[in-house]
Protein backbone atom coordinates (compact mmCIF):
# COMPACT_ATOMS: atom_id res chain seq x y z
CA UNK A 1 0.00 0.00 0.00
CA UNK A 2 1.33 3.53 -0.87
CA UNK A 3 1.47 5.65 2.34
CA UNK A 4 1.84 9.77 2.95
CA UNK A 5 3.44 10.58 5.72
CA UNK A 6 1.65 13.54 7.48
CA UNK A 7 4.45 14.82 10.47
CA UNK A 8 3.50 17.36 12.96
CA UNK A 9 3.39 18.25 16.36
CA UNK A 10 -0.70 18.58 15.78
CA UNK A 11 -0.66 21.20 18.69
CA UNK A 12 -4.14 20.94 17.87
CA UNK A 13 -4.82 19.02 14.93
CA UNK A 14 -7.20 21.55 13.05
CA UNK A 15 -9.32 21.17 9.36
CA UNK A 16 -6.55 22.67 7.88
CA UNK A 17 -4.80 19.57 8.34
CA UNK A 18 -7.28 17.16 8.14
CA UNK A 19 -8.54 18.93 4.35
CA UNK A 20 -4.83 18.52 3.49
CA UNK A 21 -4.80 14.57 4.58
CA UNK A 22 -7.33 14.19 2.25
CA UNK A 23 -6.82 16.22 -0.41
CA UNK A 24 -3.49 13.77 -0.76
CA UNK A 25 -5.90 10.67 -0.60
CA UNK A 26 -8.31 11.93 -2.87
CA UNK A 27 -6.54 13.27 -5.82
CA UNK A 28 -2.84 11.64 -5.58
CA UNK A 29 -1.54 7.77 -5.98
CA UNK A 30 -1.40 7.47 -2.01
CA UNK A 31 -4.12 5.18 -0.51
CA UNK A 32 -3.45 6.34 3.05
CA UNK A 33 -2.57 9.07 4.77
CA UNK A 34 -0.75 8.22 8.39
CA UNK A 35 -0.65 11.40 11.14
CA UNK A 36 2.56 10.98 12.57
CA UNK A 37 2.36 12.75 15.70
CA UNK A 38 5.89 14.18 16.67
CA UNK A 39 6.33 14.32 20.61
CA UNK A 40 9.52 16.45 20.04
CA UNK A 41 10.19 18.75 16.60
CA UNK A 42 13.91 19.07 16.41
CA UNK A 43 12.98 22.58 15.34
CA UNK A 44 10.55 23.98 17.25
CA UNK A 45 10.43 24.72 20.92
CA UNK A 46 8.77 21.97 23.31
CA UNK A 47 7.24 24.87 26.09
CA UNK A 48 4.08 25.54 24.69
CA UNK A 49 3.56 21.78 23.24
CA UNK A 50 1.04 19.32 24.79
CA UNK A 51 2.05 16.31 25.91
CA UNK A 52 1.80 13.38 22.74
CA UNK A 53 -1.11 11.30 24.35
CA UNK A 54 -3.47 14.21 24.75
CA UNK A 55 -2.44 15.17 20.90
CA UNK A 56 -2.46 11.73 19.87
CA UNK A 57 -6.05 11.46 21.71
CA UNK A 58 -7.62 14.58 19.92
CA UNK A 59 -6.01 13.19 15.97
CA UNK A 60 -7.79 9.54 16.50
CA UNK A 61 -11.05 11.81 17.34
CA UNK A 62 -10.72 13.94 14.61
CA UNK A 63 -9.89 11.04 12.06
CA UNK A 64 -12.27 8.71 13.26
CA UNK A 65 -14.29 6.74 10.95
CA UNK A 66 -11.99 7.41 7.80
CA UNK A 67 -10.74 4.37 6.61
CA UNK A 68 -7.56 6.37 4.75
CA UNK A 69 -6.64 8.36 7.46
CA UNK A 70 -4.62 6.77 10.64
CA UNK A 71 -2.66 8.19 13.54
CA UNK A 72 0.58 6.58 14.11
CA UNK A 73 2.38 7.33 17.92
CA UNK A 74 5.44 5.66 16.09
CA UNK A 75 7.73 8.14 17.44
CA UNK A 76 7.04 7.87 20.98
CA UNK A 77 9.21 5.26 21.76
CA UNK A 78 11.92 6.24 19.60
CA UNK A 79 15.02 8.75 20.82
CA UNK A 80 14.44 12.22 20.87
CA UNK A 81 14.32 15.03 19.40
CA UNK A 82 12.96 12.60 16.61
CA UNK A 83 14.48 12.72 12.98
CA UNK A 84 12.08 11.96 10.31
CA UNK A 85 14.77 9.96 8.18
CA UNK A 86 15.13 7.61 11.26
CA UNK A 87 11.11 7.33 11.72
CA UNK A 88 11.33 6.17 7.55
CA UNK A 89 13.38 3.73 8.02
CA UNK A 90 11.66 2.23 10.83
CA UNK A 91 8.47 2.44 9.70
CA UNK A 92 9.89 0.81 6.34
CA UNK A 93 11.42 -2.07 8.53
CA UNK A 94 8.93 -2.56 10.10
CA UNK A 95 6.37 -2.67 7.73
CA UNK A 96 7.68 -3.71 4.33
CA UNK A 97 4.34 -4.40 2.23
CA UNK A 98 4.08 -0.36 2.60
CA UNK A 99 5.36 1.90 -0.04
CA UNK A 100 5.90 5.46 2.82
CA UNK A 101 6.33 8.70 1.09
CA UNK A 102 6.62 12.18 3.37
CA UNK A 103 4.03 14.96 3.09
CA UNK A 104 4.96 18.58 3.70
CA UNK A 105 3.84 21.69 2.93
CA UNK A 106 5.90 23.98 -0.32
CA UNK A 107 7.00 26.07 2.92
CA UNK A 108 8.98 23.16 4.52
CA UNK A 109 10.65 22.34 0.76
CA UNK A 110 12.83 25.35 0.94
CA UNK A 111 14.70 24.32 4.12
CA UNK A 112 14.59 20.54 2.81
CA UNK A 113 18.47 20.61 1.94
CA UNK A 114 19.00 21.27 5.94
CA UNK A 115 17.37 18.02 7.45
CA UNK A 116 19.62 15.32 8.41
CA UNK A 117 20.08 12.89 5.77
CA UNK A 118 17.36 15.02 3.50
CA UNK A 119 18.85 13.52 0.01
CA UNK A 120 18.17 9.95 1.78
CA UNK A 121 14.69 11.21 2.16
CA UNK A 122 14.37 12.27 -1.65
CA UNK A 123 16.06 8.96 -2.99
CA UNK A 124 14.23 6.38 -0.95
CA UNK A 125 10.49 8.15 -0.11
CA UNK A 126 10.12 10.95 -2.00
CA UNK A 127 7.80 14.00 -1.02
CA UNK A 128 4.08 15.25 -1.45
CA UNK A 129 4.65 18.65 -1.47
CA UNK A 130 1.09 20.98 -1.01
CA UNK A 131 0.92 24.58 -1.22
CA UNK A 132 1.20 27.08 1.95
CA UNK A 133 0.24 31.05 2.59
CA UNK A 134 3.82 31.28 3.20
CA UNK A 135 5.70 29.88 0.50
CA UNK A 136 7.59 32.67 -2.23
CA UNK A 137 6.37 32.39 -5.51
CA UNK A 138 10.06 31.22 -6.86
CA UNK A 139 10.08 27.85 -6.67
CA UNK A 140 12.97 25.81 -4.42
CA UNK A 141 15.59 24.11 -6.34
CA UNK A 142 14.26 20.63 -5.36
CA UNK A 143 10.73 21.40 -7.07
CA UNK A 144 11.87 19.77 -10.07
CA UNK A 145 13.22 16.60 -8.36
CA UNK A 146 11.12 13.13 -10.28
CA UNK A 147 10.82 12.07 -6.54
CA UNK A 148 9.17 15.89 -5.66
CA UNK A 149 5.24 15.70 -6.82
CA UNK A 150 3.29 19.05 -6.14
CA UNK A 151 -0.58 18.17 -4.82
CA UNK A 152 -3.12 20.94 -6.10
CA UNK A 153 -4.90 21.94 -2.73
CA UNK A 154 -6.59 24.73 -1.14
CA UNK A 155 -4.08 26.81 0.30
CA UNK A 156 -4.82 27.34 3.89
CA UNK A 157 -3.86 29.36 6.65
CA UNK A 158 -5.30 28.26 9.88
CA UNK A 159 -2.58 28.08 12.65
CA UNK A 160 -2.35 26.21 15.61
CA UNK A 161 -1.35 28.94 17.47
CA UNK A 162 -4.08 31.22 16.74
CA UNK A 163 -6.51 28.40 18.18
CA UNK A 164 -4.39 28.08 21.45
CA UNK A 165 -4.48 31.47 21.51
CA UNK A 166 -8.43 31.19 21.28
CA UNK A 167 -8.75 28.74 23.51
CA UNK A 168 -6.53 30.70 26.34
CA UNK A 169 -8.88 33.73 26.07
CA UNK A 170 -12.08 31.86 26.47
CA UNK A 171 -13.06 32.23 22.91
CA UNK A 172 -14.78 29.82 20.15
CA UNK A 173 -12.90 27.27 18.28
CA UNK A 174 -15.86 25.89 16.74
CA UNK A 175 -15.32 25.46 12.30
CA UNK A 176 -11.53 25.51 13.37
CA UNK A 177 -11.41 21.77 14.98
CA UNK A 178 -14.00 19.15 14.40
CA UNK A 179 -16.37 18.94 17.32
CA UNK A 180 -14.51 15.95 18.76
CA UNK A 181 -11.61 17.72 19.10
CA UNK A 182 -12.73 20.65 20.67
CA UNK A 183 -14.67 18.26 23.26
CA UNK A 184 -11.18 17.40 24.29
CA UNK A 185 -9.71 20.27 24.64
CA UNK A 186 -13.15 21.53 26.52
CA UNK A 187 -13.36 17.96 28.77
CA UNK A 188 -9.54 18.05 29.73
CA UNK A 189 -9.13 21.96 30.12
CA UNK A 190 -6.13 21.71 27.40
CA UNK A 191 -4.36 24.89 26.33
CA UNK A 192 -5.58 27.03 29.37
Amino acid sequence: MKIGLFFGSFNPVHIGHLIIANVMVETSDLQQVWFVVSPQNPHKSSKSLLHEFDRYDMVQAAIAGSYHLRVSDIEFNMPRPSYTVDTLAYLADKYPDHDFSLIIGEDNLHSFPRWKNHEVILTNYGLYVYPRPSSTKQKPDLATHENVHYIEAPILDISATYIRKLVKQEKSIKYLVPDAVREIIRARKLYR
